[in-house]
Protein backbone atom coordinates (compact mmCIF):
# COMPACT_ATOMS: atom_id res chain seq x y z
CA UNK A 1 0.00 0.00 0.00
CA UNK A 2 1.46 3.51 -0.78
CA UNK A 3 0.47 6.63 -0.66
CA UNK A 4 0.54 9.59 -2.91
CA UNK A 5 0.17 13.30 -2.00
CA UNK A 6 1.77 15.29 -4.17
CA UNK A 7 2.73 19.36 -3.54
CA UNK A 8 0.77 22.43 -5.04
CA UNK A 9 2.78 24.15 -7.94
CA UNK A 10 3.59 23.69 -11.34
CA UNK A 11 5.26 19.93 -12.73
CA UNK A 12 8.14 19.94 -14.90
CA UNK A 13 10.51 17.60 -16.30
CA UNK A 14 13.09 16.65 -19.48
CA UNK A 15 13.65 12.87 -19.07
CA UNK A 16 13.40 9.57 -20.71
CA UNK A 17 10.88 6.62 -19.71
CA UNK A 18 11.67 3.30 -19.67
CA UNK A 19 12.17 0.80 -22.91
CA UNK A 20 8.91 0.36 -24.71
CA UNK A 21 6.82 -2.70 -23.85
CA UNK A 22 5.64 -3.51 -26.77
CA UNK A 23 9.06 -3.54 -28.58
CA UNK A 24 10.90 -5.61 -26.09
CA UNK A 25 8.49 -8.53 -26.44
CA UNK A 26 8.96 -8.59 -30.14
CA UNK A 27 13.07 -7.92 -30.15
CA UNK A 28 12.97 -10.57 -28.22
CA UNK A 29 11.04 -12.80 -29.78
CA UNK A 30 12.35 -11.92 -33.13
CA UNK A 31 16.59 -12.46 -31.69
CA UNK A 32 15.49 -15.85 -30.28
CA UNK A 33 14.08 -16.82 -33.77
CA UNK A 34 17.27 -15.46 -35.54
CA UNK A 35 20.25 -18.27 -35.89
CA UNK A 36 23.09 -16.81 -33.52
CA UNK A 37 23.82 -13.92 -31.40
CA UNK A 38 21.90 -10.98 -31.19
CA UNK A 39 21.77 -7.96 -29.26
CA UNK A 40 18.52 -6.42 -27.71
CA UNK A 41 19.47 -2.78 -26.35
CA UNK A 42 17.41 -0.88 -23.66
CA UNK A 43 14.44 -3.49 -23.42
CA UNK A 44 12.21 -2.70 -20.51
CA UNK A 45 12.61 -3.28 -17.45
CA UNK A 46 9.39 -5.15 -16.24
CA UNK A 47 8.01 -8.52 -15.29
CA UNK A 48 5.94 -8.98 -18.53
CA UNK A 49 9.47 -8.43 -20.40
CA UNK A 50 10.91 -10.70 -17.70
CA UNK A 51 8.87 -13.01 -18.71
CA UNK A 52 9.23 -13.46 -22.08
CA UNK A 53 13.23 -13.92 -21.63
CA UNK A 54 12.10 -16.74 -18.62
CA UNK A 55 9.64 -18.40 -21.69
CA UNK A 56 12.33 -18.36 -24.19
CA UNK A 57 14.95 -19.61 -21.70
CA UNK A 58 13.07 -22.85 -21.64
CA UNK A 59 13.04 -23.23 -25.16
CA UNK A 60 16.82 -22.93 -25.10
CA UNK A 61 17.52 -19.73 -25.51
CA UNK A 62 20.69 -18.07 -23.53
CA UNK A 63 20.38 -14.34 -22.15
CA UNK A 64 23.55 -12.75 -20.93
CA UNK A 65 22.95 -8.61 -20.32
CA UNK A 66 21.79 -7.32 -24.13
CA UNK A 67 23.24 -10.83 -25.59
CA UNK A 68 20.16 -13.06 -27.37
CA UNK A 69 22.21 -16.63 -28.11
CA UNK A 70 19.67 -18.97 -29.75
CA UNK A 71 19.47 -21.82 -31.82
CA UNK A 72 16.84 -20.56 -34.42
CA UNK A 73 13.42 -21.45 -33.71
CA UNK A 74 14.03 -24.78 -36.09
CA UNK A 75 15.59 -26.07 -33.06
CA UNK A 76 13.68 -24.72 -30.18
CA UNK A 77 14.51 -27.17 -27.24
CA UNK A 78 10.65 -29.29 -26.55
CA UNK A 79 9.68 -28.16 -22.96
CA UNK A 80 8.92 -30.46 -20.29
CA UNK A 81 6.58 -28.93 -18.90
CA UNK A 82 3.82 -26.03 -19.84
CA UNK A 83 5.58 -22.68 -20.02
CA UNK A 84 4.44 -19.80 -17.81
CA UNK A 85 3.91 -16.27 -19.08
CA UNK A 86 3.19 -14.85 -16.00
CA UNK A 87 0.82 -12.12 -16.26
CA UNK A 88 1.75 -11.20 -19.65
CA UNK A 89 -1.01 -11.68 -22.44
CA UNK A 90 1.98 -10.47 -25.24
CA UNK A 91 3.93 -13.22 -23.88
CA UNK A 92 1.56 -15.75 -24.33
CA UNK A 93 0.47 -14.52 -27.73
CA UNK A 94 3.31 -14.07 -29.27
CA UNK A 95 4.84 -17.55 -28.34
CA UNK A 96 1.89 -19.20 -29.61
CA UNK A 97 2.73 -18.11 -33.45
CA UNK A 98 6.34 -18.73 -32.73
CA UNK A 99 5.39 -22.24 -31.18
CA UNK A 100 2.69 -23.24 -33.67
CA UNK A 101 5.01 -24.85 -36.74
CA UNK A 102 6.98 -26.47 -34.23
CA UNK A 103 6.76 -30.72 -34.71
CA UNK A 104 6.12 -30.88 -30.65
CA UNK A 105 3.01 -29.94 -28.75
CA UNK A 106 3.48 -26.71 -25.90
CA UNK A 107 1.34 -25.63 -23.17
CA UNK A 108 0.82 -21.99 -22.45
CA UNK A 109 -0.56 -21.32 -19.29
CA UNK A 110 0.11 -17.90 -16.54
CA UNK A 111 -1.03 -16.43 -13.68
CA UNK A 112 -4.80 -16.11 -12.55
CA UNK A 113 -5.41 -12.62 -14.24
CA UNK A 114 -4.05 -14.23 -17.66
CA UNK A 115 -6.39 -17.69 -16.92
CA UNK A 116 -9.13 -15.40 -17.29
CA UNK A 117 -8.15 -13.81 -20.84
CA UNK A 118 -9.38 -14.17 -23.67
CA UNK A 119 -7.17 -16.68 -25.96
CA UNK A 120 -9.62 -17.85 -28.21
CA UNK A 121 -9.18 -15.38 -30.99
CA UNK A 122 -6.27 -17.00 -31.47
CA UNK A 123 -7.58 -20.32 -32.86
CA UNK A 124 -9.00 -19.08 -35.92
CA UNK A 125 -6.16 -17.05 -37.16
CA UNK A 126 -3.49 -19.55 -37.05
CA UNK A 127 -5.64 -22.86 -37.70
CA UNK A 128 -6.02 -20.56 -41.06
CA UNK A 129 -2.28 -21.19 -41.56
CA UNK A 130 -2.60 -24.74 -40.92
CA UNK A 131 -2.13 -24.51 -36.64
CA UNK A 132 -3.47 -27.21 -34.51
CA UNK A 133 -4.45 -24.86 -31.37
CA UNK A 134 -6.81 -25.84 -28.88
CA UNK A 135 -7.25 -23.79 -25.68
CA UNK A 136 -9.74 -24.03 -22.09
CA UNK A 137 -12.78 -23.82 -21.04
CA UNK A 138 -14.75 -20.14 -22.23
CA UNK A 139 -11.55 -19.54 -24.89
CA UNK A 140 -8.91 -18.80 -22.24
CA UNK A 141 -5.67 -20.42 -21.12
CA UNK A 142 -4.40 -22.80 -21.18
CA UNK A 143 -3.40 -22.55 -24.98
CA UNK A 144 -1.80 -25.88 -26.78
CA UNK A 145 0.22 -25.27 -29.81
CA UNK A 146 2.20 -27.09 -32.16
CA UNK A 147 2.47 -30.51 -34.48
CA UNK A 148 1.58 -29.51 -37.59
CA UNK A 149 3.44 -27.79 -40.61
CA UNK A 150 2.09 -24.24 -41.56
CA UNK A 151 1.05 -23.35 -45.44
CA UNK A 152 0.47 -19.17 -46.25
CA UNK A 153 -3.26 -18.32 -46.32
CA UNK A 154 -5.46 -15.18 -46.54
CA UNK A 155 -5.92 -14.21 -42.47
CA UNK A 156 -9.07 -11.97 -41.36
CA UNK A 157 -8.84 -10.71 -38.08
CA UNK A 158 -12.43 -9.33 -36.57
CA UNK A 159 -10.41 -7.00 -34.00
CA UNK A 160 -7.27 -4.78 -34.62
CA UNK A 161 -5.41 -6.44 -32.23
CA UNK A 162 -1.37 -5.82 -32.50
CA UNK A 163 -1.02 -9.64 -30.68
CA UNK A 164 -3.02 -11.18 -32.69
CA UNK A 165 -1.59 -9.76 -35.89
CA UNK A 166 2.05 -10.35 -34.54
CA UNK A 167 1.37 -13.55 -33.75
CA UNK A 168 0.13 -14.73 -36.93
CA UNK A 169 3.05 -13.24 -38.36
CA UNK A 170 5.74 -14.93 -36.49
CA UNK A 171 3.67 -18.08 -37.22
CA UNK A 172 3.70 -17.19 -41.05
CA UNK A 173 7.60 -16.60 -40.89
CA UNK A 174 7.32 -20.29 -40.64
CA UNK A 175 4.76 -21.22 -43.44
CA UNK A 176 5.14 -22.68 -46.95
CA UNK A 177 4.22 -19.69 -49.32
CA UNK A 178 3.13 -16.13 -48.24
CA UNK A 179 0.14 -14.64 -46.30
CA UNK A 180 -1.50 -11.73 -45.87
CA UNK A 181 -2.99 -10.41 -42.49
CA UNK A 182 -5.86 -8.10 -42.41
CA UNK A 183 -8.22 -6.38 -39.54
CA UNK A 184 -9.58 -2.99 -38.55
CA UNK A 185 -7.41 -0.09 -38.19
CA UNK A 186 -6.06 1.38 -35.12
CA UNK A 187 -3.65 -1.40 -34.01
CA UNK A 188 0.19 -0.60 -32.94
CA UNK A 189 1.65 -1.69 -36.28
CA UNK A 190 5.86 -3.09 -35.05
CA UNK A 191 5.69 -6.54 -36.15
CA UNK A 192 4.62 -5.34 -39.66
CA UNK A 193 7.52 -2.46 -39.27
CA UNK A 194 10.10 -4.84 -38.11
CA UNK A 195 9.61 -7.32 -40.50
CA UNK A 196 8.98 -5.21 -43.64
CA UNK A 197 12.37 -3.24 -42.60
CA UNK A 198 14.45 -7.13 -42.86
CA UNK A 199 12.73 -7.74 -45.87
CA UNK A 200 10.38 -10.16 -44.44
CA UNK A 201 7.28 -8.36 -45.07
CA UNK A 202 5.63 -6.15 -47.32
CA UNK A 203 2.80 -3.35 -46.80
CA UNK A 204 -0.06 -3.31 -49.67
CA UNK A 205 -2.77 -1.34 -47.64
CA UNK A 206 -3.32 0.80 -44.17
CA UNK A 207 -4.56 -2.54 -42.79
CA UNK A 208 -3.22 -5.49 -45.33
CA UNK A 209 0.68 -6.66 -44.84
CA UNK A 210 2.06 -9.53 -46.62
CA UNK A 211 4.22 -12.21 -44.94
CA UNK A 212 6.93 -13.66 -47.12
CA UNK A 213 8.53 -16.77 -45.31
CA UNK A 214 11.62 -17.09 -44.73
CA UNK A 215 14.42 -17.34 -41.73
CA UNK A 216 15.00 -14.02 -39.24
CA UNK A 217 18.82 -12.99 -39.37
CA UNK A 218 20.49 -11.88 -36.22
CA UNK A 219 21.06 -8.38 -35.52
CA UNK A 220 20.96 -5.14 -33.49
CA UNK A 221 17.76 -4.48 -31.43
CA UNK A 222 17.34 -0.47 -30.13
CA UNK A 223 13.93 -0.55 -27.95
CA UNK A 224 12.61 3.32 -27.83
CA UNK A 225 10.83 4.64 -24.77
CA UNK A 226 7.56 3.20 -24.17
CA UNK A 227 4.70 6.21 -24.96
CA UNK A 228 2.48 4.16 -22.65
CA UNK A 229 4.13 4.56 -19.32
CA UNK A 230 5.57 8.07 -20.52
CA UNK A 231 1.62 8.92 -20.84
CA UNK A 232 1.50 8.98 -16.92
CA UNK A 233 4.41 11.69 -16.83
CA UNK A 234 2.84 13.82 -19.48
CA UNK A 235 -1.10 13.38 -18.33
CA UNK A 236 0.57 14.99 -14.93
CA UNK A 237 1.59 17.56 -16.91
CA UNK A 238 -1.69 18.08 -18.26
CA UNK A 239 -3.82 17.93 -15.14
CA UNK A 240 -1.67 20.68 -13.29
CA UNK A 241 -1.73 24.40 -14.23
CA UNK A 242 1.26 25.58 -15.49
CA UNK A 243 2.99 22.32 -15.72
CA UNK A 244 5.64 21.08 -18.64
CA UNK A 245 6.88 18.26 -19.46
CA UNK A 246 9.14 16.69 -22.00
CA UNK A 247 9.68 13.00 -22.72
CA UNK A 248 12.67 12.04 -24.75
CA UNK A 249 13.28 9.31 -27.43
CA UNK A 250 9.67 7.63 -27.19
CA UNK A 251 7.91 5.37 -29.89
CA UNK A 252 5.72 7.34 -31.80
CA UNK A 253 3.91 4.71 -33.63
CA UNK A 254 0.81 5.63 -35.14
CA UNK A 255 -0.92 3.42 -33.29
CA UNK A 256 0.66 4.32 -29.77
CA UNK A 257 -0.18 8.37 -30.40
CA UNK A 258 -3.71 7.92 -29.64
CA UNK A 259 -3.59 9.42 -26.34
CA UNK A 260 -1.42 12.29 -27.83
CA UNK A 261 -4.51 13.22 -29.79
CA UNK A 262 -7.12 12.77 -26.53
CA UNK A 263 -4.46 15.55 -24.48
CA UNK A 264 -5.16 17.72 -27.47
CA UNK A 265 -8.49 17.73 -27.78
CA UNK A 266 -8.82 17.82 -24.02
CA UNK A 267 -7.13 21.45 -23.96
CA UNK A 268 -3.42 20.52 -23.15
CA UNK A 269 -0.54 21.89 -25.44
CA UNK A 270 1.00 19.12 -27.59
CA UNK A 271 4.48 18.94 -29.08
CA UNK A 272 5.97 15.62 -31.06
CA UNK A 273 9.20 16.21 -32.83
CA UNK A 274 10.43 12.87 -34.95
CA UNK A 275 14.14 11.94 -34.53
CA UNK A 276 14.27 9.10 -36.69
CA UNK A 277 13.70 5.62 -37.32
CA UNK A 278 14.35 2.51 -35.18
CA UNK A 279 13.70 -1.10 -37.28
CA UNK A 280 11.50 1.36 -39.42
CA UNK A 281 9.24 2.79 -36.14
CA UNK A 282 9.17 6.65 -36.03
CA UNK A 283 11.01 7.67 -32.31
CA UNK A 284 11.45 10.77 -31.19
CA UNK A 285 10.04 13.76 -28.18
CA UNK A 286 7.22 14.48 -26.88
CA UNK A 287 6.33 17.97 -25.14
CA UNK A 288 3.14 18.49 -23.11
CA UNK A 289 2.00 21.68 -21.68
CA UNK A 290 -1.14 22.15 -19.27
CA UNK A 291 -4.04 24.28 -21.17
CA UNK A 292 -7.32 24.96 -20.10
CA UNK A 293 -8.89 21.47 -19.55
CA UNK A 294 -12.40 20.39 -21.13
CA UNK A 295 -14.17 17.30 -21.56
CA UNK A 296 -13.71 15.14 -24.78
CA UNK A 297 -15.47 12.29 -26.54
CA UNK A 298 -13.09 9.32 -27.24
CA UNK A 299 -14.30 6.58 -29.71
CA UNK A 300 -13.56 4.69 -33.06
CA UNK A 301 -10.56 4.28 -33.63
CA UNK A 302 -8.86 6.62 -31.48
CA UNK A 303 -10.30 4.87 -28.88
CA UNK A 304 -8.10 1.67 -30.48
CA UNK A 305 -4.94 4.08 -30.24
CA UNK A 306 -5.36 4.92 -26.91
CA UNK A 307 -6.77 1.70 -25.64
CA UNK A 308 -3.78 1.60 -23.16
CA UNK A 309 -3.74 5.14 -21.73
CA UNK A 310 -7.92 5.31 -21.44
CA UNK A 311 -7.75 4.86 -17.13
CA UNK A 312 -5.96 8.38 -17.76
CA UNK A 313 -8.94 10.01 -20.19
CA UNK A 314 -11.14 9.10 -16.87
CA UNK A 315 -8.78 11.69 -14.92
CA UNK A 316 -8.37 14.27 -17.54
CA UNK A 317 -12.76 13.80 -17.22
CA UNK A 318 -12.92 14.27 -13.79
CA UNK A 319 -10.21 17.24 -14.18
CA UNK A 320 -12.78 19.02 -16.54
CA UNK A 321 -16.02 20.34 -16.19
CA UNK A 322 -18.98 18.45 -17.85
CA UNK A 323 -18.85 15.14 -19.55
CA UNK A 324 -16.14 12.65 -20.97
CA UNK A 325 -17.57 9.60 -22.84
CA UNK A 326 -15.58 6.64 -23.77
CA UNK A 327 -17.14 4.64 -25.91
CA UNK A 328 -16.22 1.45 -28.84
CA UNK A 329 -13.44 0.61 -25.98
CA UNK A 330 -15.29 -2.87 -25.00
CA UNK A 331 -11.50 -4.62 -25.09
CA UNK A 332 -10.98 -2.54 -22.02
CA UNK A 333 -13.36 -5.63 -20.36
CA UNK A 334 -10.78 -8.09 -21.35
CA UNK A 335 -7.44 -6.41 -20.11
CA UNK A 336 -5.55 -7.57 -17.07
CA UNK A 337 -8.78 -6.17 -15.03
CA UNK A 338 -12.29 -4.80 -16.60
CA UNK A 339 -10.49 -1.46 -17.09
CA UNK A 340 -13.89 -0.14 -18.17
CA UNK A 341 -15.07 -0.96 -14.38
CA UNK A 342 -12.33 0.04 -12.96
CA UNK A 343 -12.22 3.58 -14.37
CA UNK A 344 -15.63 4.11 -12.52
CA UNK A 345 -14.23 2.47 -9.48
CA UNK A 346 -11.33 4.35 -9.65
CA UNK A 347 -13.29 8.29 -9.86
CA UNK A 348 -16.05 7.45 -7.82
CA UNK A 349 -13.15 6.11 -4.91
CA UNK A 350 -11.59 9.46 -4.98
CA UNK A 351 -14.94 11.55 -4.73
CA UNK A 352 -15.97 11.68 -8.67
CA UNK A 353 -18.54 10.97 -10.46
CA UNK A 354 -19.04 8.06 -13.42
CA UNK A 355 -20.94 5.35 -15.11
CA UNK A 356 -20.22 2.29 -17.00
CA UNK A 357 -20.88 1.94 -20.57
CA UNK A 358 -21.38 -0.95 -22.25
CA UNK A 359 -18.04 -0.50 -24.31
CA UNK A 360 -16.53 2.51 -22.15
CA UNK A 361 -17.55 4.83 -19.10
CA UNK A 362 -18.71 8.50 -18.68
CA UNK A 363 -17.13 10.74 -16.28
CA UNK A 364 -18.43 13.88 -15.13
CA UNK A 365 -15.88 16.29 -14.15
CA UNK A 366 -16.17 18.99 -11.59
CA UNK A 367 -12.69 20.31 -11.65
CA UNK A 368 -10.65 17.50 -9.48
CA UNK A 369 -11.25 14.82 -6.80
CA UNK A 370 -10.93 14.97 -2.86
CA UNK A 371 -8.85 11.84 -2.51
CA UNK A 372 -9.29 8.40 -1.30
CA UNK A 373 -8.06 5.07 -1.24
CA UNK A 374 -8.23 2.53 -4.62
CA UNK A 375 -7.42 -1.03 -4.96
CA UNK A 376 -4.72 -1.29 -8.44
CA UNK A 377 -6.93 -5.30 -8.27
CA UNK A 378 -3.38 -6.69 -9.78
CA UNK A 379 -3.15 -4.34 -13.10
CA UNK A 380 -0.03 -2.12 -13.39
CA UNK A 381 -2.07 0.39 -15.38
CA UNK A 382 -4.91 1.12 -12.82
CA UNK A 383 -1.92 1.14 -9.82
CA UNK A 384 0.06 3.77 -11.98
CA UNK A 385 -3.51 5.70 -12.99
CA UNK A 386 -3.92 5.64 -9.48
CA UNK A 387 -0.81 7.70 -8.46
CA UNK A 388 -1.31 10.48 -11.15
CA UNK A 389 -4.91 11.03 -9.75
CA UNK A 390 -3.20 12.60 -6.83
CA UNK A 391 -2.46 15.39 -8.82
CA UNK A 392 -5.59 16.61 -8.79
CA UNK A 393 -6.70 15.19 -5.44
CA UNK A 394 -5.46 17.17 -2.63
CA UNK A 395 -6.46 14.56 0.07
CA UNK A 396 -3.84 12.26 -1.32
CA UNK A 397 -4.60 8.85 -2.83
CA UNK A 398 -3.42 5.76 -1.18
CA UNK A 399 -2.90 2.82 -3.76
CA UNK A 400 -3.71 -0.75 -2.19
CA UNK A 401 -1.58 -3.52 -4.50
CA UNK A 402 1.04 -0.72 -5.75
CA UNK A 403 3.87 -3.63 -6.37
CA UNK A 404 1.81 -4.21 -8.90
CA UNK A 405 3.60 -1.11 -11.14
CA UNK A 406 6.30 -3.39 -11.21
CA UNK A 407 4.82 -5.30 -14.46
CA UNK A 408 5.73 -2.56 -16.71
CA UNK A 409 7.38 0.15 -14.81
CA UNK A 410 9.27 -0.64 -11.36
CA UNK A 411 10.86 2.33 -10.54
CA UNK A 412 7.91 4.65 -11.47
CA UNK A 413 7.81 6.21 -8.10
CA UNK A 414 11.11 7.64 -8.99
CA UNK A 415 10.26 9.21 -12.36
CA UNK A 416 7.04 11.10 -10.57
CA UNK A 417 9.03 12.48 -7.88
CA UNK A 418 11.16 13.94 -10.14
CA UNK A 419 8.67 15.99 -11.34
CA UNK A 420 8.82 18.45 -8.22
CA UNK A 421 12.09 18.17 -6.30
Amino acid sequence: MVTFCIPPGPLRADTTVPGDKSVSHRALMLAAMATGVSRVVGAGPGEDVSATRRALAILGVAFAGELVSSPGVGSWNEPAAPIDAGNSGTTLRLLAGALAARPFRTTLVGDASLMRRPMGRLVAPLAALGASVEVGPAGCPPVTVGGTALRGADVRLPMASAQVRSAVALAALQADGPTTITSPPGFRDHTERCLEAMGLGRRLSEVDFLVVPGPVTPGVWVVPGDLSSASFLLAAAALRPGSEVTVRGVTLNPGRTGFLDVLAAAGARVRQTLTGLLHGDPVGDVTVAAGDLRPVRVSGTLAVRALDELLLVALLGAAAAGETVVSGAAELRVKETDRAAAAVRLVRALGGEAAELPDGFAVTGRGGLAGGEVDAAGDHRLALAGAIAAVIAPGGVTVRGFESAAVSWPDFVDALEALWS
